[in-house]
Protein backbone atom coordinates (compact mmCIF):
# COMPACT_ATOMS: atom_id res chain seq x y z
CA UNK A 1 0.00 0.00 0.00
CA UNK A 2 1.29 3.32 -0.81
CA UNK A 3 0.54 6.71 0.67
CA UNK A 4 0.94 10.09 -0.32
CA UNK A 5 1.23 13.04 2.28
CA UNK A 6 0.36 16.14 1.31
CA UNK A 7 1.60 18.76 4.34
CA UNK A 8 3.67 21.82 4.11
CA UNK A 9 4.24 21.50 7.90
CA UNK A 10 7.10 19.34 7.44
CA UNK A 11 7.58 18.34 11.58
CA UNK A 12 4.09 16.74 11.05
CA UNK A 13 4.34 15.24 7.64
CA UNK A 14 7.62 13.98 8.90
CA UNK A 15 6.21 12.22 11.90
CA UNK A 16 3.45 10.83 10.14
CA UNK A 17 5.55 9.09 7.84
CA UNK A 18 7.61 7.68 10.09
CA UNK A 19 4.41 6.85 12.38
CA UNK A 20 2.75 5.27 8.84
CA UNK A 21 5.99 3.31 7.33
CA UNK A 22 6.27 1.75 10.85
CA UNK A 23 2.98 0.45 10.52
CA UNK A 24 4.16 -0.92 6.97
CA UNK A 25 2.85 1.56 4.72
CA UNK A 26 5.50 3.40 1.66
CA UNK A 27 5.01 6.32 2.52
CA UNK A 28 6.18 9.45 0.17
CA UNK A 29 5.77 13.17 0.71
CA UNK A 30 4.89 16.23 -0.86
CA UNK A 31 5.06 19.49 0.99
CA UNK A 32 3.06 21.29 -1.88
CA UNK A 33 -0.37 20.99 -4.38
CA UNK A 34 2.10 21.48 -7.60
CA UNK A 35 4.81 18.76 -5.91
CA UNK A 36 1.33 16.55 -5.33
CA UNK A 37 0.44 16.54 -8.26
CA UNK A 38 3.10 15.98 -10.02
CA UNK A 39 3.59 12.65 -8.05
CA UNK A 40 0.15 11.41 -8.51
CA UNK A 41 1.29 11.83 -12.60
CA UNK A 42 3.85 9.57 -11.88
CA UNK A 43 2.31 7.21 -9.10
CA UNK A 44 -0.53 5.55 -7.92
CA UNK A 45 -1.42 5.92 -4.58
CA UNK A 46 -3.75 3.90 -2.57
CA UNK A 47 -4.28 6.91 -0.02
CA UNK A 48 -4.13 10.70 -0.21
CA UNK A 49 -4.03 12.19 3.81
CA UNK A 50 -4.19 15.82 2.31
CA UNK A 51 -3.77 19.38 4.11
CA UNK A 52 -5.74 21.97 2.76
CA UNK A 53 -3.88 25.14 3.86
CA UNK A 54 -0.79 24.60 1.29
CA UNK A 55 1.06 27.21 -0.27
CA UNK A 56 0.12 27.81 -3.74
CA UNK A 57 -2.38 25.57 -4.77
CA UNK A 58 -4.70 24.68 -1.77
CA UNK A 59 -5.76 21.12 -1.28
CA UNK A 60 -9.12 22.05 -2.49
CA UNK A 61 -7.69 23.26 -6.35
CA UNK A 62 -5.57 19.88 -6.11
CA UNK A 63 -8.79 17.49 -5.25
CA UNK A 64 -10.69 19.15 -8.44
CA UNK A 65 -7.61 18.75 -10.75
CA UNK A 66 -6.46 15.24 -9.90
CA UNK A 67 -8.17 12.56 -11.98
CA UNK A 68 -10.01 10.08 -9.61
CA UNK A 69 -8.65 7.53 -12.09
CA UNK A 70 -5.08 8.18 -10.89
CA UNK A 71 -5.08 7.79 -7.08
CA UNK A 72 -6.96 6.17 -4.34
CA UNK A 73 -8.89 7.51 -1.53
CA UNK A 74 -8.20 10.54 -0.20
CA UNK A 75 -8.53 11.85 3.61
CA UNK A 76 -8.53 15.17 4.16
CA UNK A 77 -6.20 16.55 6.79
CA UNK A 78 -7.17 19.98 8.02
CA UNK A 79 -7.59 22.82 10.97
CA UNK A 80 -10.44 24.06 8.40
CA UNK A 81 -13.23 22.37 10.30
CA UNK A 82 -16.38 24.29 9.52
CA UNK A 83 -19.42 22.22 7.75
CA UNK A 84 -18.80 24.17 4.46
CA UNK A 85 -15.52 23.52 4.09
CA UNK A 86 -16.36 19.60 5.23
CA UNK A 87 -18.90 19.35 2.99
CA UNK A 88 -17.36 21.29 0.01
CA UNK A 89 -14.37 18.36 0.57
CA UNK A 90 -16.05 15.52 0.23
CA UNK A 91 -18.73 17.11 -2.47
CA UNK A 92 -14.96 17.55 -4.58
CA UNK A 93 -14.48 13.57 -4.35
CA UNK A 94 -12.50 12.83 -0.61
CA UNK A 95 -13.88 9.97 1.40
CA UNK A 96 -13.04 11.50 4.87
CA UNK A 97 -12.44 14.75 6.92
CA UNK A 98 -10.12 14.88 9.94
CA UNK A 99 -9.75 17.98 11.93
CA UNK A 100 -6.29 19.31 13.44
CA UNK A 101 -5.64 18.86 15.76
CA UNK A 102 -5.95 15.08 15.91
CA UNK A 103 -5.04 11.99 17.81
CA UNK A 104 -2.06 9.68 15.52
CA UNK A 105 -4.39 6.81 17.01
CA UNK A 106 -7.58 8.31 15.08
CA UNK A 107 -5.59 8.82 11.92
CA UNK A 108 -4.02 5.71 11.82
CA UNK A 109 -7.55 3.71 12.57
CA UNK A 110 -8.79 6.25 9.28
CA UNK A 111 -6.37 5.46 7.35
CA UNK A 112 -7.23 1.44 7.71
CA UNK A 113 -10.69 1.70 7.24
CA UNK A 114 -10.12 3.85 4.12
CA UNK A 115 -7.62 1.47 2.50
CA UNK A 116 -9.90 -1.72 3.91
CA UNK A 117 -12.78 -0.10 1.72
CA UNK A 118 -10.76 0.04 -1.26
CA UNK A 119 -9.29 -3.40 -0.73
CA UNK A 120 -12.52 -4.82 -0.03
CA UNK A 121 -13.46 -3.10 -3.42
CA UNK A 122 -10.87 -4.58 -5.25
CA UNK A 123 -10.78 -8.09 -3.62
CA UNK A 124 -8.22 -9.02 -0.41
CA UNK A 125 -7.29 -12.42 -1.08
CA UNK A 126 -4.42 -13.27 -3.50
CA UNK A 127 -3.89 -17.26 -4.38
CA UNK A 128 -1.03 -19.15 -6.29
CA UNK A 129 0.45 -22.35 -5.41
CA UNK A 130 -0.19 -23.39 -1.99
CA UNK A 131 0.44 -19.70 -0.99
CA UNK A 132 -2.42 -17.74 -0.07
CA UNK A 133 -2.07 -13.51 0.89
CA UNK A 134 -4.37 -11.33 3.20
CA UNK A 135 -3.58 -8.23 1.52
CA UNK A 136 -5.77 -6.24 3.73
CA UNK A 137 -4.63 -8.18 6.80
CA UNK A 138 -0.84 -8.53 5.51
CA UNK A 139 -0.52 -11.52 6.26
CA UNK A 140 0.12 -14.71 4.35
CA UNK A 141 0.44 -18.34 4.73
CA UNK A 142 1.47 -21.81 2.53
CA UNK A 143 -1.07 -24.26 2.95
CA UNK A 144 -2.50 -23.58 6.57
CA UNK A 145 1.10 -22.45 8.31
CA UNK A 146 1.53 -18.64 8.10
CA UNK A 147 4.38 -17.06 6.37
CA UNK A 148 6.84 -14.94 8.07
CA UNK A 149 7.66 -12.11 6.24
CA UNK A 150 9.45 -8.66 6.74
CA UNK A 151 7.94 -5.42 5.59
CA UNK A 152 10.10 -5.41 2.40
CA UNK A 153 9.81 -8.69 1.25
CA UNK A 154 5.61 -8.81 2.21
CA UNK A 155 5.96 -6.04 -0.78
CA UNK A 156 8.37 -8.42 -3.05
CA UNK A 157 5.86 -11.31 -2.51
CA UNK A 158 2.34 -8.82 -2.78
CA UNK A 159 3.47 -7.29 -5.96
CA UNK A 160 4.84 -10.48 -7.94
CA UNK A 161 1.61 -11.79 -6.98
CA UNK A 162 -0.22 -9.27 -8.56
CA UNK A 163 1.73 -9.93 -11.53
CA UNK A 164 1.85 -14.07 -12.26
CA UNK A 165 3.47 -15.09 -14.74
CA UNK A 166 4.54 -11.35 -15.98
CA UNK A 167 8.50 -10.40 -15.91
CA UNK A 168 8.73 -7.99 -12.98
CA UNK A 169 12.07 -5.44 -13.51
CA UNK A 170 14.17 -4.31 -10.91
CA UNK A 171 12.96 -0.90 -11.52
CA UNK A 172 9.25 -2.10 -10.86
CA UNK A 173 10.19 -3.54 -7.50
CA UNK A 174 12.46 -0.47 -6.80
CA UNK A 175 9.57 2.25 -7.35
CA UNK A 176 7.12 -0.27 -5.71
CA UNK A 177 9.54 -0.49 -2.12
CA UNK A 178 11.14 2.76 -1.68
CA UNK A 179 10.19 5.81 0.10
CA UNK A 180 11.44 8.99 -1.68
CA UNK A 181 14.79 9.84 0.05
CA UNK A 182 15.67 6.51 0.74
CA UNK A 183 16.41 4.71 -2.51
CA UNK A 184 17.00 1.03 -2.79
CA UNK A 185 19.88 -0.48 -4.34
CA UNK A 186 19.62 -2.93 -7.04
CA UNK A 187 21.52 -5.40 -4.60
CA UNK A 188 18.91 -5.08 -2.28
CA UNK A 189 16.30 -5.88 -4.22
CA UNK A 190 18.19 -9.13 -5.32
CA UNK A 191 19.10 -9.95 -1.34
CA UNK A 192 14.80 -9.26 -0.80
CA UNK A 193 13.92 -11.42 -3.52
CA UNK A 194 16.11 -14.33 -2.87
CA UNK A 195 15.13 -14.28 0.88
CA UNK A 196 11.46 -14.42 -0.68
CA UNK A 197 12.17 -17.28 -2.98
CA UNK A 198 13.68 -19.47 -0.56
CA UNK A 199 10.84 -18.83 1.78
CA UNK A 200 8.76 -19.98 -1.11
CA UNK A 201 10.69 -23.65 -1.67
CA UNK A 202 7.31 -25.57 -0.12
CA UNK A 203 5.23 -23.18 -1.98
CA UNK A 204 4.59 -25.02 -5.36
CA UNK A 205 5.61 -21.54 -6.49
CA UNK A 206 9.02 -20.51 -8.17
CA UNK A 207 10.72 -16.92 -8.71
CA UNK A 208 13.02 -17.12 -11.92
CA UNK A 209 15.35 -14.80 -12.79
CA UNK A 210 15.63 -13.72 -16.12
CA UNK A 211 19.08 -11.65 -16.55
CA UNK A 212 18.71 -8.65 -17.86
CA UNK A 213 14.80 -8.45 -17.81
CA UNK A 214 13.82 -9.22 -13.98
CA UNK A 215 12.22 -11.60 -12.23
CA UNK A 216 8.77 -13.78 -12.87
CA UNK A 217 6.57 -16.07 -10.69
CA UNK A 218 5.59 -19.13 -11.60
CA UNK A 219 3.23 -22.19 -10.12
CA UNK A 220 5.64 -25.33 -10.49
CA UNK A 221 4.01 -28.46 -12.83
CA UNK A 222 3.99 -31.44 -9.79
CA UNK A 223 3.69 -34.21 -11.87
CA UNK A 224 1.38 -36.28 -9.25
Amino acid sequence: MRILIVEDDIPLAKGLQQALTSSGYVVDHAASGEAALDACLETFYDLLVLDLGLPGMDGFDLLQRLDPRRRGAVLILSARDGLEQRVFGLDLGADDYLSKPFALEELEARVRALLRRNQAQAGARLRLGRVTVDTLGRRAWIGDEPLELTAREWGVLQYMLLRPGQVVSKEQLLQALGNWGKPLSDNAIEVYVSRVRAKLQDAGLSIRTLRGFGYIIEELNVVA
